[in-house]
């Protein structure tokens, strides 16, 4: 449980910190490499029918996927469209030859043939399919789906959600500090040095001062006073 927690607390960290698509699509790779799996798939279809993503996977299956127009044939998206909770791959039917060509073409390109899928709904027609892909054997796909579905479940709620935040920010708002980016400035303000605000946070000094400039950058503040000073004026820090 724990351990679940952990790794649930750093991806809302990271997405909590996520101000477009690149940081996002960091947060889906970063999810990949804490899983220790092949890829990690989050995938939207906006409710204006735009296609939007954050994967892991080959550039090249990608563009693929989309040329041929492989989703019309796609056992996984068909059976998560029509179920609301996580597809198994291997359960499902892949007799079909479209079907088979397709799962050839996919670890030609990479991928593995083992995946759990999951479907996420949301307002007005809106649609994602969040996937984890993987080579490993059958065994050990049974055990780690059974140990990591519930987390799985919350993981592509949470990408969802902040997805759907993104989407809905206008652009002023991008300059809004992460939680982290908020408490290293106002920490500053109360007048504690860097190595005394790391400290406070539980962070080295050296990913205190990351934090730091993300900040002034996003302020277009002259330097770290400025930041600070800008950052009371606009209300986004409080003593």
């Amino acid at each position: 449980m724990v351990q679940t927690e952990l790794r649930l607390g750093e991806l809302c960290e990271r997405l909590s910190e996520a101000q477009d698509h690149d940081d996002l699509a960091r947060a889906v790779a970063g999810l990949r490499d804490t899983y220790d799996v092949e890829h990690v798939v989050y995938h939207c279809v906006r409710s204006g029918g735009e296609q939007w993503g954050a994967l892991t996977y080959p550039k090249e299956w990608v563009d693929a996927y989309v040329k041929e127009d492989f989703k019309s044939i796609d056992p996984v998206v068909a059976a998560c469209f029509s179920r609301p909770t996580p597809v198994d791959w291997k359960a499902l039917d892949w007799s079909a030859r479209p079907a088979r060509e397709l799962l050839g073409s996919a670890t030609a390109s990479g991928l593995g043939s083992q995946g759990c899928s999951l479907g996420v709904r949301g307002p007005s027609g809106r649609y994602a399919l969040f996937s984890v892909n993987d080579r490993m054997s059958d065994g050990l796909r049974s055990r780690f789906t059974d140990a990591r579905v519930d987390e799985m479940i919350l993981a592509a709620h949470y990408i969802d959600s902040r997805a759907q935040e993104m989407e809905a920010e206008p652009v002023a708002k991008l300059r809004t500090l992460s939680p982290r980016e908020t408490d290293a400035l106002t920490l500053l303000a109360k007048g504690l040095g860097r190595a005394q605000a790391a400290e406070r946070l539980a962070i080295s000094e050296h990913t205190f001062r990351v934090y730091v400039e993300s900040a002034r950058n996003k302020l277009g503040a002259r330097n770290t006073l400025h930041a600070v000073a800008h950052a009371m004026s606009l209300g986004l820090i409080c003593l």
